[in-house]
């Protein structure tokens, strides 16, 4: 990101430009896939500025890992509140995202559990995807105890199960239909759980 001569540098705005262009590298080209020297350089940056914003490349890694997050789960509970009260209406919103998310040109999977992938042991990926997933299990917990559910957090995990499942499929078997198949299993699933006298 050069900076025009005489231009006042902005830390905040420097440290974004470099997420947003660090979060499109990584997404394409994996953790492994893309070194510090060739990242800053198609970012137009030096490395020290890249360890002054971030400290390490794993310092980024992290950084790009929790906005992505973060930017899943705003998009996650947006669907949810545009779906009104009903959770089975709640439900098939989070899974219509999802489908969404599968038809754009550029899905490859999802970035935070690809990284985790790659990266062995207990390390940053591995631990910002498990954050990741429980964010994802309480918004599910959330919409089968208001529901009505009594074992809430295991069918929220059977419901994330499908949903986690349907990316894997989408990416690696370029399965149109995942989350559509996905979202009517879940769907089954709640109703099958809901208290008698509201089935």
């Amino acid at each position: 990101m050069p900076v025009a001569k005489g231009a006042t540098l902005d830390p905040a705005q420097t440290r974004a430009g470099i997420l947003q262009a660090a979060t499109r590298l990584l997404y394409q080209r994996g953790l492994d896939g893309i070194g510090v020297a060739e990242l800053c350089a198609i970012i137009g940056i030096s490395k020290e500025t890249l360890y002054r914003h971030f400290g390490s490349k794993q310092g980024l890694v992290r950084a790009v890992l929790e906005a992505q997050s973060d930017r899943i789960l705003r998009w996650v509970h947006d669907a949810v509140a545009a779906a009104g009260d009903d959770p089975l209406d709640q439900l098939s919103a989070v899974f219509d995202a999802l489908a969404r998310w599968h038809d754009e040109p550029t899905f490859r999977g999802c970035a935070i559990l690809n990284a985790a992938t790659q990266q062995h042991g207990d390390g940053t990926a591995r631990a910002v995807a498990h954050q990741h997933l429980q964010r994802q299990l309480a918004v599910l917990t959330d919409i089968a105890g208001r529901a009505g559910v009594a074992d809430a957090v295991d069918v929220a995990k059977q419901m994330l199960a499908l949903r986690v499942g349907a990316t894997v499929l989408a990416d690696h078997a370029s399965d149109t239909e995942a989350a559509r198949l996905a979202k009517d299993a879940a769907l089954s699933l709640l109703r099958s759980r809901l208290p008698a006298q509201t089935r």
